[in-house]
């Protein structure tokens, strides 16, 4: 079965903009119609296997998220989707389980920095938000932000740090929440500093 114009558009959209070969072949489209797409131009390769309008702006969270289920938005790109930090991620902040290898997605997306973590404790957090565009994407929550930025402290924009910590202290706090991730992540003492000074 052919697909017009219109039905591969509206398959795209209907997978935030960038859909697989597979979704595609699954979906009824043909090798060749997928191929005749291409070469009309009517869609471009994204990456390997991934296809996005030609005449569209990808969300690009969306897209480089899409690559795989372990990419959760953290640090300070979870921030700015939380809205406790005013700057645009130049380089998108990305949490993996250890041992994930992101080696194609770093050659793919120069603008990504990861992070890695215990296994155990990769999942903690994980909540949605609403990026620019419109999609949603999977970040962490704003006290495993602030945990990950205490233990990350070094490494951080010293400017992000100190108006996530203002912001988050001052008016967003949830103690029992950030006192438990602190616990898991052995810097209790740190949080319970920032508690009181802040």
């Amino acid at each position: 079965m052919e697909y017009s114009i219109e039905s591969l558009k509206k398959i795209i959209e209907s997978n935030d903009g960038i859909v697989s070969a597979k979704k595609l072949g699954d979906e009824g489209v043909s090798r060749l119609a997928l191929y005749h797409a291409l070469v009309a131009g009517l869609i471009v390769k994204e990456s390997h296997g991934n296809y996005v309008l030609a005449d569209n702006q990808p969300d690009e969270y969306r897209m480089i998220q899409n690559r795989s289920p372990k990419m959760i938005y953290s640090h300070g790109t979870a921030l700015f989707l939380h809205g406790l930090s005013d700057r645009v991620p130049h380089e998108l902040d990305i949490t993996v389980p250890q041992g994930d290898n992101v080696s194609r997605i770093k050659k793919d997306y120069e603008n990504t920095r990861f992070h890695y973590c215990k296994k155990d404790l990769w999942f903690l957090g994980i909540t949605d938000a609403v990026t620019p565009q419109g999609y949603e994407v999977k970040i962490y929550d704003l006290e495993r932000c602030i945990c990950d930025l205490i233990r990350d402290k070094k490494t951080v924009d010293n400017q992000i740090y100190t108006q996530a910590m203002k912001g988050y202290f001052s008016s967003k706090c949830n103690p029992r929440k950030i006192v438990r991730y602190a616990r898991q992540f052995n810097i209790e003492s740190k949080v319970r500093t920032y508690m009181e000074v802040l």
